[in-house]
């Protein structure tokens, strides 16, 4: 536990220094509620409309193709770090293959998306 020691001084340290000056800047620092301060924030803008407006279908459809593209392209990365280590037991076309398979299907998957005018927005 001895070599941990430095560590948690460390940790105690950045710890009291932040909650100090969180402390500090709420009892020195000035609050002026104004009426544009306590607005809701809505991307620069006056707010409009109710807050609890329904989202469109596709909003979540992109939201749900957009992390599973991006999911699936994570794979990618520890196949790169690997890729030496792998064509010294395999055969270099066949890791290399393997890789252009998961890509084709991953594009096959973003032209059906295309074709089904996901990406069309103006649309209804």
């Amino acid at each position: 536990m001895k070599e941990y020691l430095s560590i948690l001084i460390v940790f105690i340290f950045v710890l009291g220094f932040a909650v100090t000056q969180i402390v500090l800047s709420h009892l020195v620092g000035r609050r002026r509620d104004t009426r544009e301060k306590l607005m809701p924030y809505e991307c620069g803008m006056d707010p409009v409309g109710s807050a609890h407006q329904r989202f469109s279908v596709k909003f979540y459809l992109v939201a749900m193709l957009f992390i599973l593209f991006d999911i699936e392209a994570i794979f990618l990365v520890p196949w790169a770090v690997v890729f030496r280590g792998l064509i010294e037991r395999l055969s270099r076309s066949f890791v290399f293959f393997e890789m252009m398979i998961f890509i084709a299907v991953l594009f096959v998957g973003y032209v059906y998306v295309w074709k089904k005018g996901l990406f069309e927005w103006n649309r209804s």
